[in-house]
């Protein structure tokens, strides 16, 4: 994860892969352009999981019904939420930071949401006000726990109702 000091630091226990989709759902609710999330973790931790269902939230609130899928091999996939336009990048195939620049991620860091992938191939490019999502193996196989953190911008204020009454709940 980030060197910097985290300005707050949370963690949840999420139960299921069900679980991890709802709070992706739920986050979708609170994220727009500009925003970056780096979603950091083991292969088969559940990122792309959690940005598949956050993406397709996104995309559902618009009436677009679409298939997302991992961005491996594509390294970046874009979609379209009515004004929002959404970055999804797995950086695990990159060699060097300078590629970053390269796929244009940059500028998207500033005008699109964003949902990176293996963010510590970004290097200096690491946007400041990003919030860091670190996915972990929980207690059995479809357990998670994932740690919010961020060391600048509002996130604390921004995840705070979500996440204080866990994932049960309405969507």
């Amino acid at each position: 994860m980030d060197a910097r000091p985290a300005q707050f630091s949370t963690s949840v226990l999420l139960d299921t892969a069900d679980d991890t989709a709802r709070i992706a759902r739920k986050i979708a609710d609170i994220v727009g352009a500009g925003d970056v999330l780096l979603l950091h973790g083991p292969i088969g931790a559940g990122k792309t999981h959690f940005a598949r269902s956050l993406i397709q939230k996104c995309l559902q609130d618009h009436g677009v019904i679409e298939d997302v899928p991992s961005p491996t091999f594509t390294l970046v996939q874009t979609y379209a939420a009515g004004d929002l336009e959404i970055w999804h990048a797995d950086l695990y195939r990159l060699s060097h930071p300078d590629e970053v620049y390269e796929l244009g991620l940059d500028d998207a860091f500033q005008s699109a949401l964003c949902l990176i992938e293996w963010p510590d191939r970004l290097g200096d490019a690491t946007p400041e006000s990003a919030l860091s999502l670190q996915f972990e193996y929980g207690v059995n196989d479809d357990a998670r726990r994932v740690t919010f953190s961020a060391t600048s911008g509002d996130w604390q204020q921004r995840l705070a109702p979500l996440l204080s009454g866990g994932v049960d709940g309405d969507e």
